[in-house]
């Protein structure tokens, strides 16, 4: 069972989301979410592994259809990306600022592979999740 780390893909989507003509640098979010957490006085995790995982989580993100390219026209700087409605569903789905987002995470959880892509569009269109 695949496990992921919904805060920090979180995240990473909302940077995404507002990455208009600026470099998408997830390795740099991953020390930014780090810093943001020991302000907050939460624990947090080895830096060094949420920084590969972040270059993993833009691979898996990119290879899987959440995210694109964004065009040049819409701020696209060819190291930037868009989120696809699939990517914009997640974000939806995840994003802890909308109330009762917990239900949905762990219904994610309890996938095999919540990110796979048949696996998530057929979650995803459940009215219930949400």
């Amino acid at each position: 069972m695949t496990t992921y780390n919904w805060d920090f893909i979180e995240r990473l989507l909302h940077e995404v989301q507002n990455g208009a003509g600026h470099s998408f640098k997830p390795r740099a979010y991953a020390e930014q979410h780090e810093a943001a957490k020991a302000a907050m006085g939460e624990a947090v995790g080895n830096l060094d592994h949420l920084k590969t995982i972040a270059g993993e989580y833009e691979k898996l993100l990119l290879l899987r259809g959440y995210i694109e390219p964004r065009p040049e026209g819409e701020g696209g700087n060819g190291e930037n990306y868009i989120l696809t409605l699939r990517g914009s569903s997640l974000l939806s789905l995840i994003d802890s600022s909308i109330p009762g987002n917990d239900h949905p995470r762990q219904l994610l959880d309890e996938q095999a592979d919540a990110l796979d892509t048949a696996t998530f569009d057929g979650l995803a269109s459940r009215p219930q999740i949400a």
